[in-house]
């Protein structure tokens, strides 16, 4: 897969069910790559922790499994890995270390070491913040404008990060078939039915 089509896919926007074949067949190969013991390669288990710890703010269990149990942390390392040029997988981690310094800042403590109503916290802080600099003119992440494709992973950490992991769970199977109650595969093809002719 190219990076065009990994950013293509990140700029269609959450909506997996509006996805088309080729880009739900690239969101599969993408996913196909974590679980299973997947090994980290671009996040150290600091970040990682972080990482998965963030996205379950974001989307939580309910009645169906979270970001954490689509594994939305390795989709993550993933796209850093294999499609996020030099500049845009420092830019991420350097927000991710940003949010570890001002959970210092404010707690005494880094973002894993503090409670669960300080990360909240923390994190809708941070959301409010992107939230009122940008105002109504803000632009969603994920937008389909032809120049702004390739950009996908660049620009506010904050907006980079919901985006990705938006993503990275609706494009998993879990949030594919649990949490949308989509098909992957559609139903079965019947092409062989018993025919009866007609009785002139």
């Amino acid at each position: 897969m190219q990076r065009r089509d990994v950013l293509k896919l990140l700029a269609m926007g959450a909506a997996s069910s509006g996805l088309s074949p080729a880009m739900l067949t690239f969101a599969r190969e993408l996913q196909a790559q974590v679980g299973g013991g997947y090994k980290l390669r671009t996040l150290n288990p600091q970040q990682n922790a972080m990482l998965v710890t963030m996205t379950d703010l974001i989307i939580p269990a309910t009645d169906t499994p979270g970001a954490k149990g689509a594994l939305v942390n390795e989709f993550i390392d993933v796209i850093l890995t294999d499609w996020a040029h030099d500049e845009e997988r420092k830019a991420f981690l350097d927000g991710l270390a940003g949010v570890d310094k001002q959970s210092t800042e404010l707690f005494g403590k880094g973002f894993n070491d503090a409670s669960v109503e300080q990360q909240t916290m923390l994190l809708r802080a941070i959301d409010d913040k992107a939230l009122s600099m940008h105002g109504a003119a803000r632009a969603r992440h994920g937008n389909t404008i032809p120049e702004n494709r390739d950009k996908q992973l660049q620009g506010n950490f904050w907006d980079v990060f919901k985006g990705i992991t938006i993503h990275g769970y609706y494009t998993s199977e879990i949030g594919f078939t649990q949490e949308e109650q989509l098909q992957i595969i559609p139903g079965a093809y019947h092409g062989c039915v018993p025919y009866t002719p007609k009785k002139a």
